[in-house]
């Protein structure tokens, strides 16, 4: 769209705020951000932990990047121009669900610190919780569920984390959950924790 184009466009203000939604919620809403390599659990914990929330009554739901590639971002790769819109949308995105009052969890892999810290912008102070989910390489290679790895390893997938491409390790992330030795139910446990603790829930 041209610089002509934006201009025109203006925000709309609503009527019913965030606040309203949350009050009628019972709760604040909040981007529960869930990075790592592939392997490292990030959909297992994020589908865990929403379950544990919906088992409460509270509003949430997870945004899974393999599921968003299916609809929203098909048709991106995996280059680094095409990592960095895939999180740029999923940042618009999970802004859209706090705003409606919605505890929103993502699983990315979401590599590059630089739009990890952009989508963490799109939100209010205290909205955005980063957890690395943290495994080793060889803890990761070893599970290699879906086969990727050792196709990565054969060449036959380029641009791969952990690989043939970067993973940059969060440098200040309100949680790191090491999956390579605790339990999906210790895990969920330490995020419903925090939830607790910064008043979220």
């Amino acid at each position: 769209m041209s610089r002509e184009g934006t201009a025109n466009i203006v925000w709309h203000p609503t009527t019913v705020t965030k606040e309203d939604r949350q009050k009628r919620a019972g709760h604040k809403s909040c981007v529960i951000w869930f990075t790592g390599l592939s392997g490292a659990g990030k959909s297992t914990l994020a589908n865990a932990v929403e379950n544990e929330l919906h088992q409460r009554e509270l509003a949430s739901y997870v945004l899974d990047g393999d599921n968003i590639r299916h609809g929203l971002n098909r048709g991106l790769g995996f280059s680094a121009e095409d990592r960095k819109e895939n999180i740029r949308r999923i940042g618009e995105v999970a802004k859209l669900f706090v705003d409606a009052g919605v505890i929103t969890l993502t699983a990315f892999i979401s590599p590059y610190l630089e739009d990890r810290a952009l989508a963490r912008s799109l939100v209010a102070e205290g909205e955005f919780i980063e957890v690395y989910v943290k495994c080793s390489l060889e803890e990761c290679e070893r599970r290699d569920v879906k086969g990727l790895y050792e196709k990565a390893r054969k060449g036959e997938i380029g641009q791969f984390t952990g690989i043939s491409s970067p993973y940059e390790e969060p440098i200040a992330p309100e949680l790191v959950i090491e999956t390579g030795t605790l339990s999906v139910e210790q895990s969920v446990a330490t995020v419903i924790d925090y939830l607790h603790q910064r008043g979220i829930i």
